[in-house]
């Protein structure tokens, strides 16, 4: 079970249930291969509903591989997600949200 809390985002890939996060490796490695712009302007797409499959694609690699996960975008262009392209799309968004969500205070 994916845990929120830790930033992680489920996803069936391929048949197999993959638990993906976005740890501080995983964030730099996806900056360094964003074709267009930062880690902010990558959460303004997101955020203004104006991200591209790229960006979808680029997010699940880099969540995969935050989660031990070892192959590379070729490794997707042919594997089955369930729930399609917006299941992936949602997955990407939700990985986003949880890896800058500020946590909360208790009192």
């Amino acid at each position: 079970m994916a845990n929120p809390w830790a930033g992680e985002v489920a996803l069936v890939i391929g048949g197999e249930r993959q638990v993906m996060r976005l740890t501080l490796g995983a964030l730099a490695e996806l900056e360094a291969g964003l074709k267009s712009g930062s880690l902010v302007d990558l959460v303004m797409r997101f955020e203004g509903g104006a991200f591209s499959t790229r960006d979808v694609l680029a997010l699940i690699v880099a969540g995969l591989r935050g989660g031990g996960w070892r192959g590379t975008a070729a490794d997707l262009l042919s594997a089955e997600i369930e729930g399609g392209p917006l299941a992936a799309a949602r997955a990407a968004a939700a990985l986003l949200a949880r890896a800058f969500a500020l946590p909360e205070v208790g009192g």
